[in-house]
Formats: C-alpha cells, sequence, structure tokens
C-alpha cells in the first residue's frame, strides 16, 4: 500500500485527506478554527491554531495504518491570507490577516494612479489591500523595530516553515503570484514593487515551482520517519488543476462562499486585463501555465441567506421543488451586492437588491432569482474571458456544494451556452494538491488525473430563443445600479 497525504488549508479550517496508490479517498478528517473579527470589522486568524489544527488531523488520520507507507504530502491553502514571523522564535509577531480584511485600504489609497499601473502591469493584479503585499506593511508598520529575521508569507510558507522545523522558508509561484510582489515575467520578487510597499526581499521566502520538493517533515514527531513535502499550490489553483486544466481555454469555476472561476491561457502572459486578473495557475514538470482569474463575491453565500437570514427556505434540500413553482414568465433579478459586485464589475459602493417584482412576485420566484444571481454573476466572468482571451470555452468544469442543485447547473449551461462538467469529487483542492505531490515524487503516474470522472450537462435548446433575452435583462438590471 502506498498512502499520499492533502492538506487544504482553508479560510474556514483544515482539512486532511489520506489517499491510497490509486488515487481514491480513504479517509478525510477536519476541523474549523476561530474567525478573529474585531469591533472594526478586521478578520484575523491565529497562525499557532491554524498549525496545531494540521498536527491534530494528521494524528487522527494515520491512526490504523502502517505510517511507514506514507510517501508524500501536498498542502493547497488560503490565498492572500498575510502572516508575518520571527524566524529564530518561530513565533507570529500578530495574528495573520485574513485575505477578506480590508484594514490596509489607507496604504493602498496612498499610491498614486501611475503606481497603481505599475503593480498591475508587473503583476497581473489590480492594487487592492485585498492582496497580501499591503497587508504585510501594515503589520510591519506597528513594529517599532525590525529585526533581521523576520519572515513575510502566506500560509503555505507558514506551514511549510513550521512542518519543517525553520529548514525550508518557501513558496510556490502560484501563492507568489497573488501577493502583489512577484514579477509575472520573471517568476521573481520584484524589486520596485518591494519598494513600493516598503518591504525588505530579504523577509520573503523563496520561490519555488509547485511540484517542487519544499522540505521535509515528520509532523512533529507523528511519522516515524520524515517524508517530503512535494507539492505546494494555492487552493484554486489547485482546482484547476485537479480538472485537468491544463490546456489553453480550460475553465473551472468553483462554487463556495463566493466563487473563484478560472481559465488557463497558457505558458506566456499576453494580457493583462483591467477588468480580470492574471496570476500563474501552476509549475509543474518546466512548464509554467498563466491563468486568468475573476471572484464573485456571494454565490453559495446567497443559498445560506435565503435560509438564515430571510427564512424563505428551511433546508437547501426544498430549493429544487419550490424553484420549480415559480412562474416562468416572472422577471424577479436578485443583485447580490452585500459586500458589493466582484468581478468584472468592481463595485464595492453599491448595495444588494431584488429588481423586476411585481405583485404577485412570490416565495418561489424570490429563490429563483436568488439562485439564478449565482449564474448571472459567474456568466459575466466567463464572458469577460472569452472577450480578452479570444479562446472558445465550450466546457465549463465546476466544483462546490452548490452544484448539487440540478436547476442552477441547468440554468449555468444555458446561459454560457457550454457545457457544464460536474466534478465526482467533493475535495477538487485537495486532490489536486495530492495528485500533483504523487506525481513529483513518483507514487502516482502522469494519467492519474485521468480517472476523475464527471456529470455533463448540455444547453437546452428550447433556451437558445430567450437566453439574449434574459441575459439583456441582467445586463439592464446591472447597469441601473453601477
Amino acid at each position: 500500500m502506498t498512502y499520499v497525504i492533502g492538506i487544504d488549508q482553508s479560510t474556514q479550517g483544515t482539512k486532511v485527506l489520506l489517499f491510497d496508490q490509486e488515487g481514491n479517498i480513504v479517509k478525510k478528517v477536519s476541523k474549523s478554527h476561530q474567525q478573529l473579527v474585531n469591533e472594526k470589522g478586521w478578520v484575523s486568524h491565529d497562525p499557532l491554531e491554524i498549525y496545531n489544527n494540521v498536527l491534530s488531523l494528521v494524528r487522527e488520520i494515520v491512526v490504523g495504518i502502517d505510517k511507514t507507507e506514507i510517501k508524500t504530502v501536498g498542502i493547497t491553502n488560503q490565498r492572500e491570507t498575510a502572516l508575518v514571523w520571527n524566524r529564530k522564535t518561530g513565533l507570529p509577531v500578530e495574528n495573520a490577516i485574513v485575505w477578506q480584511c480590508a484594514r490596509a485600504k489607507e496604504i493602498t489609497d496612498s499610491f498614486n494612479i501611475s503606481q497603481a499601473s505599475m503593480v498591475k502591469r508587473k503583476t497581473g493584479l489590480p492594487l487592492s489591500p485585498y492582496f497580501s503585499a499591503a497587508k504585510y506593511a501594515w503589520i510591519l508598520r506597528q513594529m517599532d523595530e525590525l529585526p533581521e529575521e523576520l519572515a513575510c508569507g502566506t500560509v503555505d510558507s507558514w506551514l511549510v516553515y513550521q512542518l519543517t522545523k525553520g529548514e525550508s522558508f518557501v513558496t510556490d509561484v502560484s501563492n507568489a503570484s497573488r501577493t502583489q510582489l512577484m514579477n509575472l515575467t520573471t517568476l521573481s520578487w520584484d524589486e520596485e514593487l518591494c519598494h513600493l510597499f516598503d518591504i525588505s526581499r530579504s523577509y520573503l521566502p523563496d520561490i519555488k515551482p509547485s511540484d517542487s520538493h519544499f522540505g521535509w517533515t515528520d509532523f512533529d514527531g507523528i511519522l516515524p520517519a520524515t517524508i517530503p513535502i512535494h507539492a505546494v499550490i494555492g487552493d484554486s489553483h489547485a482546482a484547476l488543476f485537479a480538472h485537468k486544466g491544463e490546456q489553453p481555454g480550460a475553465i473551472k469555476a468553483t462554487y463556495g462562499t463566493g466563487s473563484s472561476i478560472m481559465m488557463n491561457i497558457g505558458t506566456e502572459v499576453s494580457m493583462i486585463p483591467n477588468h480580470l486578473a492574471v496570476s500563474v495557475g501552476w509549475q509543474s514538470q518546466g512548464i509554467c501555465h498563466y491563468v486568468l482569474e475573476g471572484n464573485v463575491n456571494y454565490s453559495g453565500a446567497v443559498i445560506t441567506w435565503l435560509q438564515e437570514q430571510v427564512g424563505l427556505i428551511k433546508s437547501t434540500d426544498e430549493l429544487e421543488d419550490l424553484v420549480a413553482q415559480a412562474r416562468p414568465e416572472d422577471q424577479t433579478y436578485l443583485i447580490p451586492a452585500f459586500s458589493g459586485l466582484g468581478a468584472p464589475y468592481f463595485r464595492d459602493d453599491i448595495t444588494a437588491s431584488f429588481v423586476g417584482m411585481t405583485r404577485i412576485t412570490g416565495r418561489a420566484e424570490l429563490a429563483k432569482a436568488t439562485l439564478e444571481s449565482i449564474a448571472y454573476q459567474i456568466n459575466a466572468v466567463i464572458s469577460a474571458m472569452k472577450d480578452v482571451s479570444n479562446l472558445p470555452i465550450k466546457q465549463i468544469s465546476v466544483d462546490g456544494g452548490p452544484t448539487k442543485n440540478q436547476y442552477l447547473m441547468q440554468f449555468q449551461s444555458n446561459l454560457t451556452n457550454a457545457e457544464i462538467a460536474i466534478a465526482t469529487i467533493e475535495e477538487a483542492s485537495c486532490t489536486g494538491v495530492a495528485y500533483m505531490a504523487g506525481i513529483s515524487c513518483g507514487a502516482y503516474s502522469e494519467h492519474i488525473l485521468d480517472q476523475l470522472s464527471s456529470h455533463r450537462i448540455s444547453p437546452e435548446p428550447s433556451f437558445a430563443s430567450i437566453r439574449l433575452e434574459k441575459l439583456a435583462g441582467w445586463n439592464q438590471v446591472v447597469n441601473r445600479l453601477l
């Protein structure tokens, strides 16, 4: 028997999965961590809690197996969340600033248009406190003294540093590309960017390909001997890898609290569009894959809102039948701008609203509009990607809890006029990084991804006659708010 461990450290918690030599999930364990939100709305995580949770879950998942048969581990992580720690003590100087937190807005607001343009040109990312660089800068500005042994890193760097007992201070290109400090072309830290954010290059980890050997770990003595960490990759990137997204034009949409839509654009950066982000998808086997990405703030979260805040449904299981009762001619739209609208609109100054209601709009129609708002937002990002890339989109790979809703998936296929491939795996990110680690160390063949199956949904021919009308209605409503 051969085993591979996959670690998925995400915003809400940590999952650890154990895979066998066939790539099947043998066991899965998970644990949440505290969301530290203060009176200013600042969002933080305790780095030590996250690390201890990883150890606790690994200890749990290896019970009952021969630990000597574990060959490697891969790590995928929440992106942009920023940490600063002391390399001598190994202790954080501040809680991690979560990607959602905008406390560094004053820093990014202080830069001029020319500087913002330079950031976008070099990194492929719009200047924003959302990314790690401004978060590092904010933490450093709170310190009276800046010792030489400081380390600035994302969650992957923190975990690798702790797991290797300080031997490895590294990150991979996918995570580095989301810090706003890495040059997309050179795949290295950019001196001009570091100077702009006033961050010493010596504080930053070495950047490595995603399928590199990142160091050795025994998980603080849980294993009898050390094993190699053979893959590190950001969570959204790992999901695209799991969906076999190595070809230009391959696209995936993850339906979570929000949604990450990511498209492979090839091995060179030929475009830096204003309304989408460009990042490194991953670098493996010597090839660097670049991606376009757009993020939707509220996708699956609108279903939670419908259930918990509005009380329109008692469980998500009700949605399918409820939506089927809605009048087809109803033209109600939900614009779910609860925290503004993400890509491709980028407007954080508008609020959510139902538009187009009539006296006979009822519970079923509101539920239908809520569910459809997810598909409209994702379609807007996909349409923008298609326009700037000039690549045909014939299939969209999807994963996440809301993909179980048949109405949503059929409506998404109809709107985008493309086939939807719904992954049969529930843990796309963790599967992606575990497979990459297994391939890198020789535990898996390069064909391991071929075994991942999907359920496919095609556009309904009957929808063709109303597709443009539906999209025009959405665009009209959104443009009225912008």
